[in-house]
């Protein structure tokens, strides 16, 4: 069978010679026959909220984010809701961590009295979605429970999540989104909130998280060290992989999984094309802490502008099939939508 390129070529072969520079003579052409178009509703806004703190803390590897006390997120998201945003993910930082990642489904723990509050301000009107890990929350920094010789028990993390599923799930969150890579964690999750009759929370899965050298200014938001300067490769997907990928998405998809995502976004774009084009239900990428630290870093330096390379990176996410972008530069985006449509083109 002769290759799709070549067929084409052959049907093209009879065709007058096109002049693509027709359809780029004006803004209104080019806008007129755009293929990928950018919105406000495609975006989630991860925001940190912190427990013991008088004032929102900004995060010095990532510029313009903050910690925020329950009160200055209640003002961040009724903010973002203005501007058009529909979502927002919680990650939240205790003042206290133990073993076992206990303020991850204490019902008084930062997250859920977060998203009390927040569903009190907003009822439906923003879905809030709320990351599924203990990582922020345990003393070792590992996504689960850790067992004598070093490694992550599966199993017994499973428990857990279940556990701060159904607490996030009481407090108002819509979505609730696992990040472990646990084996079995979106099945155990689904059985967790149907058994609690939370059977309409939806769970948004981080499918296929990579092991990824890019999420440094995010363990500096929530004050995660992993001990003993151990990683997580043990669980996150080796970034050599890209097949292992959609047997992750599969298996997400099989134990209930809403939505599912890829993490990061801009180094793996060729995952997000082919998750794509294999399931149907909503996709979201994570543009992640470093993929937007060194935009503002290289634009604080003159090196590009951060406009046009921002707005060209969530594009990107969006061209490759991402129908959902969670990214740091939601408020940016939201506050400048109007202008950035006509830069666009």
């Amino acid at each position: 069978m002769r290759p799709y390129h070549a067929c084409m070529a052959d049907r093209l072969a009879g065709f007058p010679t096109r002049r693509p520079r027709r359809l780029r003579t004006t803004p209104a052409m080019r806008e007129l026959v755009a293929e990928t178009r950018l919105d406000v509703a495609d975006l989630i806004a991860p925001l940190f909220v912190r427990e013991a703190i008088d004032d929102a803390i900004e995060i010095s590897s990532l510029p313009g984010v903050y910690q925020h006390t329950v009160d200055s997120l209640r003002r961040e998201v009724a903010g973002l809701a203005d501007r058009g945003v529909r979502a927002v993910m919680l990650f939240g930082v205790p003042a206290q961590k133990d073993a076992v990642g206990s303020g991850a489904f204490d019902p008084e723990g930062i997250v859920q009295v977060a998203l009390e509050a927040l569903r009190a301000d907003l009822g439906d009107d923003v879905v809030l979605m709320a990351d599924l890990c203990v990582d922020e929350y345990t003393d070792h920094g590992h996504c689960g429970i850790v067992r004598d010789d070093g490694d992550v028990d599966n199993d017994a993390t499973l428990e857990i999540y279940g556990r701060a599923a159904v607490a996030q799930a009481n407090a108002g969150a819509h979505v609730v989104a696992p990040s472990g890579m646990m084996d079995g964690q979106v099945g155990h999750i689904r059985g967790a909130l149907d058994d609690a009759g939370h059977d309409g929370v939806s769970i948004l899965g981080y499918s296929a998280k990579y092991a990824s050298g890019l999420y440094g200014p995010f363990r500096d938001a929530v004050d995660v060290t992993i001990a003993g300067g151990g990683d997580r490769k043990g669980y996150q997907q080796d970034p050599r992989n890209a097949r292992e990928a959609l047997v992750e998405v599969a298996a997400d998809l099989a134990e209930g999984a809403d939505m599912v995502m890829v993490k990061p976004a801009l180094a793996y774009l060729d995952i997000i094309h082919e998750v794509r084009r294999h399931v149907d239900v909503p996709l979201a990428a994570y543009h992640v802490s470093g993929e937007y630290s060194m935009i503002k870093a290289a634009a604080a330096n003159g090196w590009i502008d951060h406009d046009t390379v921002a707005l060209e990176h969530l594009t990107s996410i969006k061209r490759a099939g991402a129908d959902l972008i969670l990214t740091y530069l939601t408020g940016w985006f939201a506050e400048r939508a109007a202008e950035l449509d006509g830069r666009a083109g």
